[in-house]
């Protein structure tokens, strides 16, 4: 088992990695640089060749990858070229408010989701199982930013019980901040429970069909002793990565949730960093992003080998 850990913490760093030479080759093959971004119509002659120099984008991209990568190994993502001054200090609130978002709504789905799963198994072709399951294809299928626009309609325009657009100064208390984050948790909760929920339902329905299940109701166990103790533990270990990547996706979907809501989080504040060709603070934000979905599974996956003795033993 421990070199099964071992490796699997290998992979998440090398995975981590692989992506932030992506990014970084990915920004370099963009048009232009944070100078022309900066100067506009006045990057051209000397003053463009000035603030090439003082960038230090005249270095090699090799070189310069290999400065920053250094640095980040030590916690120090060094400088942004647009703001000038430290990544750090500019990642840290916008850090906190996507962990604000993304805490809210897995704290919401998650739970929500593994319960109406067990539900709509359990009651398989039932109408509650099918009105479940036709709700949550439904908010697959609806892209969030559609999902957002009804919600802002609705809640922000007709009713206005909510900001239709984030109003966040530095310093709020957390309950001045929840009326700002209640319609994105709401827009990134959807998807994440319908796709949770499916997959616990089809979890649920395997579990129930199989040989142990059906020899402990042949011996008389009653059928709420044989959902609790069999089939909700057994159900979960597929649905662990399952959850661990769709709590992972929830990082994409939080970028298209903050554009629409002018949320001051990492989605918006990379969006702008990859206009200016801010590329130490792209590849910043896209590290904290990967290093997130990498633990997210890695911790899904020593998840699974906790409940299920098999995985320690190598599945044998």
């Amino acid at each position: 088992m421990p070199t099964l850990i071992l490796r699997r913490f290998g992979f998440a760093a090398f995975t981590i990695a692989f992506v932030s030479m992506i990014m970084f080759a990915a920004v370099e093959a963009l048009p232009g640089n944070v100078c022309t971004s900066f100067l506009q119509r006045l990057a051209q002659g000397p003053r463009l060749e000035r603030c090439i120099e003082q960038q230090g984008l005249d270095r090699p991209a090799i070189e310069r990858y290999a400065d920053w990568a250094s640095g980040a190994l030590k916690g120090d993502f060094g400088y942004s070229l647009k703001k000038r001054k430290p990544i750090n200090e500019v990642i840290g609130e916008r850090l906190a408010n996507t962990a604000l978002l993304g805490g809210l709504a897995t704290f919401l789905a998650i739970p929500l989701a593994v319960f109406l799963g067990i539900v709509a198994g359990v009651r398989r072709d039932r109408p509650l199982d099918l009105s479940l399951s036709g709700i949550a294809m439904l908010a697959m299928t609806i892209p969030e930013f559609v999902t957002a626009t009804a919600l802002i309609y609705v809640f922000a325009i007709v009713l206005q019980w909510f900001p239709a657009v984030t109003v966040m100064r530095s310093g709020m208390g957390f309950f001045d901040m929840l009326p700002n984050v209640v319609l994105p948790v709401l827009v990134l909760s959807a998807v994440l429970i319908a796709h949770i929920m499916r997959m616990m339902r089809a979890s649920v329905i395997d579990v129930m069909a199989s040989d142990y299940v059906q020899m402990a109701r042949l011996k008389g166990v009653p059928e709420r002793q044989i959902i609790r103790r069999h089939v909700v533990p057994n159900a979960m270990i597929p649905a662990l990565n399952v959850i661990a990547l769709t709590v992972a996706w929830l990082l994409a979907g939080v970028v298209v949730v903050e554009k629409v809501f002018n949320y001051p989080g990492l989605g918006t504040l990379m969006i702008q960093a990859i206009y200016d060709r801010d590329l130490p603070l792209v590849l910043s934000v896209a590290l904290i992003f990967s290093a997130i979905y990498v633990a997210v599974n890695l911790l899904a996956d020593l998840a699974a080998l906790m409940i299920d003795p098999r995985l320690r033993r190598g599945g044998h």
